[in-house]
């Protein structure tokens, strides 16, 4: 088992000012004791980094390499790692959680009020190699290409949703928003919750992707009203629940007009923070609104078994693309045009 110290220049994918993306070399600092050095083999991008680009979001200030959905090898390992041997096939946490504060005793690390996410907090893995506390990593199947097993981490916000509306009914669920998580959201209901899928979005290209996967119905809200649609199909009800991927003030209003008396929508979408709705169509009708954010390492766990039995389809959709054309991942995904939904950086 090797174990080093020294510093390692490396390439990467490079945030250095607001508005502007370059390949440059960097010096990745030395291990320390608890931590893991991964060869990166896959690095997905995600939404909210695509959103902190466009709107320079101050939560991810530059300079900066981003990048939190990743796997990768063992490379090497810090002095007090004993169980992570070299060569290792592995799938990381998004965020370091503390595991000493109360969030954390009580299973909620995903919520840790001192967590440290990855390609904010600290580096991300749109690079070549990346620094990880040992107790963040899980083994990846051997039968996962590495471009599937760097999407464990959206794909478990989808488990993270389903379980946190186990306690509900979810027979009739909509889903608006067919990116990532959204087509994420919508598997992991249909198999988790043996749930009947309707997904909402404005992308011809993105719904098709959805009915492919096994939607019941897909709704373009340029051509009909999403919230009328989902009354006709319940029987004037309404949907059990409702997922709003998207995070619009528009959206959020569709996901409780879509929702039945009694219902939930859970809300995972952050593109807009603020929104007017009219409160009393929550009281007097005992609507739910549940927030939900990350997921935990054993929903990580569980997203990888589905996605390597088979049950969730984390590759038909997805476009590789080389560390060196990192930027111009990043710039399509930004545009989201046509088939251009997720992109995995592969190093």
């Amino acid at each position: 088992m090797r174990r080093v110290t020294q510093e390692v220049d490396m390439r990467v994918l490079l945030y250095p000012e607001f508005d502007r993306l370059e390949i440059s070399d960097v010096v990745l600092a030395p291990l320390a004791a608890d931590e893991v050095r991964l060869r990166i083999a896959a690095c997905g991008i995600c939404g909210s980094e695509l959103e902190s680009f466009k709107n320079r979001s101050p939560r991810r200030p530059p300079p900066l390499v981003m990048g939190h959905e990743f796997c990768g090898t063992v490379a090497e390992v810090g002095s007090g790692v004993h169980d992570q041997p070299i060569g290792r096939r592995v799938v990381s946490n998004s965020l370091v959680p503390c595991g000493r504060c109360v969030r954390c005793e009580r299973g909620d690390t995903h919520l840790c009020a001192q967590r440290q996410i990855f390609g904010m907090h600290r580096p991300g893995a749109f690079a070549e190699y990346v620094n990880v506390p040992a107790r963040c990593l899980i083994p990846s199947p051997e039968n996962l290409p590495a471009e599937a097993a760097a999407l464990a981490e959206p794909m478990a916000n989808g488990i993270h949703v389903a379980k946190l509306t186990q306690h509900l009914p979810a027979a009739a669920v909509l889903v608006i928003g067919a990116g990532p998580i959204g087509l994420f959201c919508q598997q992991a209901l249909q198999v988790l919750r043996g749930s009947r899928v309707f997904v909402a979005d404005l992308s011809p290209e993105r719904l098709a992707v959805a009915k492919r996967l096994g939607a019941v119905r897909v709704i373009n809200p340029h051509e009909e009203d999403v919230a009328r649609i989902m009354l006709a199909e319940t029987g004037g009800e309404g949907a059990d629940l409702t997922v709003d991927a998207v995070g619009g003030a528009i959206t959020k209003r569709t996901s409780l007009d879509a929702l039945r008396p009694g219902g939930a929508s859970v809300w995972i979408g952050l593109h807009e923070n603020s929104i007017t709705f009219d409160s009393y169509g929550i009281t007097l009708l005992e609507k739910q609104v549940l927030g939900t954010y990350a997921a935990t390492i054993g929903e990580l766990r569980q997203a990888l078994d589905l996605m390597s039995s088979g049950k969730v389809d984390a590759l038909s959709w997805v476009q590789r693309f080389p560390l060196a054309d990192g930027v111009t991942a990043f710039q399509r995904m930004v545009a989201a045009r046509g088939n251009d939904i997720k992109a995995v950086v592969c190093p």
